[in-house]
């Protein structure tokens, strides 16, 4: 591994389940810490109406207050059935102030009626690479699946309990963190992200 991925990670987020995939995917060789270490950098809006314009959003706010790499991270739930909902919106879904929770409830309501294939969905994630206050990259993983009629699992966060990949009859909180990040929307995106930083020449 190169100097320039040894180099420390700034991750735009306060989303302790999203810093804590982060690092263990990356592994030991990196350095990752997340908004929660900088108080002095306020939370930015998510105006976007793409996970793309939000995570460049979050990753220009932040990269030029952090002399190194700043990435940000987008990413949400789309369900055929509902238009795509509640994608760009999923950590709001069922309102500015909800939790989780809410937000699973309010999904297995909406699609309470739904079955088979009308059920389906996908998990996406776009990763946005930041340095001296411009975006260098952007990075995508997705993976598709269906969203089951109740909650299963101890494991993960956000919409974990609900989503079953396709191929597969457990949810991704039924998953082993090893497993879900083999074949995860981030754990791809993440991938592509490595490769990049790991190549003889990465962009400054």
């Amino acid at each position: 591994m190169n100097e320039v991925s040894k180099q420390r990670l700034l991750l735009a987020t306060r989303n302790a389940g999203k810093t804590r995939e982060v690092r263990e995917i990356l592994g030991a060789g990196w350095e990752v810490e997340d908004l929660t270490a900088r108080p002095d950098l306020a939370e930015v809006a998510e105006t976007g109406e793409t996970f793309e314009e939000n995570a460049k959003l979050k990753a220009l706010a932040a990269s030029p207050h952090y002399d190194g790499w700043v990435l940000a991270d987008d990413s949400g739930l789309e369900v055929d059935a509902l238009g795509g909902a509640p994608g760009v919106r999923s950590a709001r879904f069922a309102g500015e102030d909800a939790d989780m929770a809410a937000n699973r409830a309010l999904l297995r309501e909406k699609l309470g009626e739904v079955r088979g294939r009308e059920r389906r969905g996908r998990f996406r994630c776009l990763l946005a690479l930041a340095r001296k206050g411009e975006v260098v990259r952007t990075f995508s993983g997705a993976v598709e699946g269906f969203i089951a009629p109740a909650e299963r699992g101890a494991g993960g966060f956000g919409y974990d309990s609900l989503f079953v990949p396709e191929g597969s009859r457990r949810t991704f909180a039924e998953y082993t963190p090893r497993e879900k990040h083999a074949c995860s929307h981030r754990g791809r995106a993440l991938a592509a992200l490595v490769a990049y930083l790991t190549a003889d020449e990465p962009a400054a």
